[in-house]
């Protein structure tokens, strides 16, 4: 049992959100950590309802939990009464940037019969920089002469900070490798300064080995031979893209955990899965929560409750029944017997 009890704010969101994050702290529970939750009604659903998406107040109290437990967020497909980018850049983004959640780490294991079957490796992606952070804008707005300027923020504190913790996490590993991902020969500013960072700070651990790999190249090595890689490290866009591909090569990200961190701890780090809020089956018992129970696992070891995180990571890796025949409920039973 754990020594306290973590305040963790729920953000069950849309679709099957609420399902999967309530199966992920079902297994918490049952692994011995004491957690108080609080919900937080907000995603599609409740901006549908009253036009609400995040204000400030909240944000601050978000802030101040020990963790933040993120189900899916998002419109069932075909609803178009949300604009585009309304939740994404004024929920997720926002949260984010405003928690200085400059860390997205997301561990990919490849399932028995998935391309990367028998293969673990990590994605440290920047998270408040790059193309994402808003730098840019239009002119002459629906003319024959419209221009469009989007840039990609990179500071040096930014990507050092980002470099460094995949350096810490490299070093980790019993194959002490780390693989930057860029695109150094076109976007030679921002490439230059990764590329620079990259060798400043692996001077400091010499014991992992560094490679490069240009995005594109990355893309085919992930199909066609994921071992190669240990660590890598990207920026927020490549990070976005490369994430959801490996999460693909792996056996789908159903099975896919994300953590948005702080390492710092100043602010609540938010632990979700991958997958959407799939609206086609919410409710209906069909969702599979190993991915929420994943990212929780995540949660748990930034918590430094270590030993209850190894033993769920234990029971996830052997678990082998049959998810469509066993349902949402089914699938969380067996995990708490094995616990």
């Amino acid at each position: 049992m754990s020594k306290k009890p973590y305040r963790v704010a729920v953000i069950g969101g849309d679709g099957i959100g609420p399902e999967v994050t309530q199966a992920a702290l079902d297994v918490v529970r049952a692994a011995g950590v004491q957690v108080e939750t609080t919900d937080y009604e907000l995603g599609a659903a409740r901006y549908l309802k009253d036009g609400f998406v995040l204000d400030d107040k909240t944000l601050e109290e978000l802030r101040g939990y020990d963790a933040i437990m993120l189900g899916a967020i998002g419109p069932a497909i075909g609803d178009t009464r949300i604009p585009g980018g309304v939740l994404e850049r004024g929920l997720l983004l926002r949260m984010r940037f405003g928690l200085d959640l400059y860390i997205n780490y997301r561990p990919f294991r490849g399932v028995p019969g998935s391309i990367a079957q028998g293969c673990e490796f990590a994605i440290v992606r920047e998270n408040t920089e790059g193309p994402y952070a808003g730098e840019g804008g239009v002119l002459r707005h629906g003319t024959p002469f419209e221009i469009a300027t989007q840039g990609s923020v990179n500071t040096r504190h930014g990507v050092e900070r980002c470099v460094r913790y995949a350096f810490e996490r490299a070093n980790r590993l019993s194959r002490k490798k780390l693989t930057l991902v860029h695109k150094t020969n076109v976007l030679t500013f921002a490439g230059e300064l990764w590329s620079r960072v990259v060798r400043e700070v692996g001077a400091e651990y010499p014991d992992v080995e560094v490679d490069y790999n240009h995005v594109d190249a990355a893309c085919i090595y992930l199909v066609e031979n994921p071992s190669r890689y240990g660590i890598i490290v990207t920026d927020n866009l490549f990070g976005d893209i490369l994430s959801d591909l490996a999460g693909a090569v792996s056996g789908g990200i159903g099975f896919a955990a994300s953590a948005n961190l702080d390492p710092t701890k100043k602010s609540a780090s938010i632990f979700e899965p991958v997958h959407g809020a799939a609206h086609d089956i919410a409710g209906k018992n069909l969702a599979n929560p190993l991915a929420a129970v994943s990212s929780a696992i995540l949660m748990l070891e930034h918590l430094g409750e270590s030993d209850a995180a190894s033993r769920i990571t234990k029971v996830v890796q052997a678990f082998n029944g049959d998810v469509a025949s066993l349902g949402t409920s089914g699938i969380t039973k067996q995990l708490i017997g094995e616990l």
